[in-house]
């Protein structure tokens, strides 16, 4: 499992079969709002080793599977 700093850019590397919003309430999301390349910020890291990341469209929580430093 890789490991993100707090505000470390990252890219996507492979898309989930679908996103979580990083929402108090999170709500699942087609994986077609983000693309393979998409940059983000990482804001947080949860519990269970996934990552909330800012992009342009939002933000989402995503595992580390999913995700490579820039």
């Amino acid at each position: 499992m890789s490991e993100f700093a707090v505000g470390e850019k990252v890219r996507i590397v492979l898309l989930p079969p679908y996103l979580k919003t990083a929402d108090p309430m999170p709500m699942l999301r087609p994986q077609s709002l983000l693309a393979v390349g998409d940059e983000g910020i990482v804001t947080a890291r949860n519990p269970g080793g996934t990552w909330s990341v800012r992009f342009e469209n939002g933000a989402y929580l995503l595992d580390s599977q999913y995700l490579e430093p820039v």
